[in-house]
């Protein structure tokens, strides 16, 4: 596969988080950072967010009411 050169600029503590991390794992900042775009991109990143959003669908109303308590009770669906 072809490389094509990327150039960002970040804060000095990032650039300093990305080289001790890609050194604790034995690659270059290059490999670290791709590894990191391809799990943000990747399968396992689509199924945390899919995960995510069902798991507030299926608990929409239990935060609702937490969170409205104060306020009074939550409107629910379906109630008039």
């Amino acid at each position: 596969m072809a490389k094509t050169q990327l150039n960002v600029r970040v804060d000095e503590g990032t650039a300093r988080a990305a080289r001790e991390r890609a050194l604790a794992r034995g690659m270059s900042v290059n490999r670290y950072i791709e590894e990191l775009v391809r799990q943000d991109t990747g399968e396992a990143g689509r199924t945390f967010v899919e995960a995510a959003a069902d798991f507030m669908k299926q608990y929409e109303s239990v935060f609702a009411e937490e969170f409205t308590e104060s306020r009074g009770p939550a409107p629910r669906e379906g109630r008039s």
